[in-house]
């Protein structure tokens, strides 16, 4: 009776591991993210399409859109309020500016500091980098996308637009998103991270 169990217990697992679909994404950051939106306790999809979520859109990995840039820092920069989708301001300041070639060309964006987020155990050295570019509002969000990113050691810090990700407020419009400063703005197609979410 004791082999029977112990045989009805492997061919039960068996088949919840064959039910069960593997996290989408072809980087560990998109299983990671898909795997982020469909927790329903973190998920900032609403009720209506979390049920019917299989995982986000993403441009294909590529690693042209890995980049290497100079930090310039800007220590005695001033705090200030940063607007959102809603009427709560953030509390942000300009911690460097990242200078890159991307593409051939040169660019510059700003990274920001949050006065908040530095005062959370583990954020500490936080940094968020909001950017603008030509594929908004055509295959990619319109007001934006964000990447994370950690104060370097040293002088100089890697961007990854590939890991580009939609503020909250592209798919629900409960959340309070920060508005990419317009100063931001890439004049290129970035065609890496997250597409559009069609819901």
């Amino acid at each position: 009776m004791k082999y029977l169990v112990v045989i009805f217990i492997v061919i039960a697992n068996l088949s919840c591991a064959q039910n069960k679909k593997p996290l989408m994404g072809d980087t560990e950051f998109q299983r990671e993210l898909n795997s982020e939106f469909k927790d329903a306790s973190k998920s900032p999809l609403k009720k209506k399409d979390l049920k019917n979520f299989e995982g986000l859109d993403f441009f294909k990995f590529d690693s042209t859109y890995v980049v290497k840039a100079q930090v310039e820092l800007r220590s005695n920069s001033e705090w200030f309020k940063m607007q959102t989708t809603t009427s709560r301001l953030s509390n942000k300041r300009v911690f460097a500016v990242l200078h890159f070639k991307l593409k051939g060309r040169s660019f510059s964006l700003n990274v920001y500091q949050d006065q908040d987020l530095m005062v959370k155990e583990g954020l500490e050295d936080y940094l968020f980098l909001p950017f603008l570019d030509e594929t908004n509002g055509v295959s990619s969000y319109g007001g934006g996308r964000y990447i994370d990113l950690e104060i370097p050691d040293g002088h100089s810090i890697t961007i990854d637009f590939n890991t580009a990700y939609n503020p909250y407020c592209a798919y629900n419009e409960r959340y309070s998103c920060p508005i990419v400063p317009r100063n931001n703005y890439l004049n290129l197609e970035v065609k890496a991270g997250v597409k559009a979410f069609v819901k």
